[in-house]
């Protein structure tokens, strides 16, 4: 972790155009091909959401931009951001869980079916922002459905700085699967073009045999 110096930074002025901003928040959502990770991951056993989940992860730790968070009127930057999700219970609630990233998907995997467990065996939101910090990314999933726009809601806090992702459904074209992924960022800290290098990494992590 380190903290970045503003004046020497060559983002100082986009920082602090879009800090003034009472909403200086941006993203866009598109979809991946995620035929090649679906198949994988029946073929392994694995979950699907665990499997792309663990890529959408890794992508983004490649992504410097996308691991800058807002703390204490300073930008930091993390070595690495870990994963928060929420995750449903039968009774139709959602708790938020929060996974330790690791580069290897067997280990990411046996934290993530822990929050999953510590999820269902309680009631409400289970974590707080304050014990979730902002070394993390927020996703959520929305099985029931495909979707080409998702709105979150946002505390329109400028300092409000933690990437949101969402996935939803996958469609069917052409018989290859096509994952709806919506991300959103603090424009302050990234541009357009470090969430296409995201979208990149991810896409090119999918397609991992």
């Amino acid at each position: 972790m380190k903290i970045v110096d503003i004046d020497r930074w060559n983002r100082k002025e986009h920082f602090e155009f879009f800090s003034q901003m009472a909403s200086p928040y941006f993203g866009l959502t598109t979809e991946v091909d995620c035929t090649q990770a679906y198949d994988m991951a029946k073929k392994k056993g694995y979950s699907f959401f665990a499997y792309y989940y663990h890529k959408s992860m890794v992508a983004i730790n490649t992504v410097e931009e996308l691991k800058l968070r807002i703390i204490d009127g300073q930008v930091i930057q993390f070595d690495t951001v870990h994963a928060g999700s929420t995750i449903g219970r039968p009774d139709g609630t959602f708790g938020f869980s929060f996974t330790h990233f690791s580069e290897d998907f067997e280990t990411f995997n046996a934290g993530l079916q822990e929050e999953i467990k510590g999820v269902h065996a309680t009631t409400g939101l289970r974590l707080s922002n304050e014990r979730l910090g902002k070394d993390h990314v927020r996703h959520t999933t929305i099985p029931w459905n495909s979707f080409s726009a998702i709105v979150h809601p946002t505390d329109f806090n400028t300092a409000e700085s933690v990437p949101k992702i969402a996935f939803g459904r996958f469609n069917l074209k052409d018989g290859r699967k096509y994952l709806p992924v919506s991300i959103e960022a603090h424009h302050g800290l990234a541009d357009g073009i470090h969430i296409a290098q995201y979208l990149k990494e991810f896409q090119r992590q999918l397609d991992l045999d």
